[in-house]
């Protein structure tokens, strides 16, 4: 079992990684792969990823080089590199897995539902956007019918633009819904 835990961790860390280096780039814009190495090490440090024993110039190398041959990003003759629009994709969907949405300390009494209708050859889409509500926080009222009770324009706004669903994602902001007290519950509001 430890062998498990172990490879977990270690996925994790590589995970981790990728994200910030590939939000460094994007941050910085075009950056000097000679720049890239202090701010990495910094919050790589900070995060527990890199320990004193790894020699760290060497890591950051080699998780740069393998996002270059893997096309999330890619170096000029300068040695400058730029995120493609693959790395932009997947540093989007590393956003959205790591969303956190905020709760404000008092309720509005709104409640805020996401209507879908994602057609049967988009499944695997249809699915995504349901892990990924579920992920934030969501509860499910129907298959395609999700709510939340506090204001999450910006995430919905991603979720558009991330998986390319405008016209087939609705943004609600209603007074009330028959029956929430499952809701409230779920959500720990008080019951009035």
């Amino acid at each position: 079992m430890e062998q498990l835990e172990q490879r977990a961790k270690r996925k994790s860390r590589g995970h981790n990684l990728r994200h910030i280096i590939l939000t460094t780039v994007v941050m910085a814009g075009i950056l000097s792969a000679a720049v890239v190495a202090p701010n990495v090490i910094g919050a790589l440090g900070k995060m527990g990823i890199i320990t004193p024993h790894k020699r760290r110039k060497e890591l950051i190398n080699r998780a740069r080089d393998r996002l270059v041959k893997q096309g999330l990003m890619t170096r000029d003759n300068h040695g400058f590199l730029s995120l493609t629009k693959k790395g932009a994709h997947v540093l989007r969907g590393l956003e959205i897995a790591n969303y956190q949405l905020k709760k404000p300390k008092h309720w509005d009494k709104k409640w805020r539902l996401l209507i879908f209708d994602i057609p049967e050859y988009r499944r695997a889409l249809r699915n995504k956007l349901r892990r990924s509500l579920l992920a934030v926080g969501f509860q499910r009222l129907q298959h395609s019918v999700w709510v939340y009770p506090y204001p999450c324009e910006d995430f919905v706004a991603l979720l558009k633009a991330d998986f390319n669903i405008g016209k087939d994602l609705l943004y609600i902001i209603t007074d009330e819904v028959e029956r929430d007290r499952h809701l409230r519950i779920r959500f720990g509001l008080p019951e009035e």
